[in-house]
């Protein structure tokens, strides 16, 4: 049973990445510099490296749902910094 949870854990975090990934990709905006910006004490993250690395998808993603999936992570620095980048930069493919 504990191993199912973290295995749904790891599954949702992947999405997360994912949308977060996509997001900055839509606005010409670094994944992770920005994520760098949000955690500058933190070694890279493999999992964000891998997903840029192979992030060819083409996904409108809305702020407020990247900001809801976040917070819902706990990932509120990030939200804070994704906000921010949201107000000055410009939007493009759908948003």
């Amino acid at each position: 049973m504990d191993e199912r949870i973290i295995q749904k854990y790891r599954e949702d975090e992947e999405v997360m990445i994912r949308l977060f990934v996509q997001w900055c990709c839509n606005r010409d905006v670094d994944p992770a510099a920005l994520y760098a910006a949000a955690y500058p004490t933190q070694p890279e993250n493999p999992l964000l490296m891998a997903v840029i690395e192979g992030e060819d998808e083409q996904l409108a993603i809305d702020t407020d749902t990247l900001l809801e999936v976040l917070q819902l992570f706990g990932n509120d620095d990030l939200a804070f910094t994704v906000a921010e980048a949201d107000s000055r930069t410009p939007k493009k493919r759908g948003q």
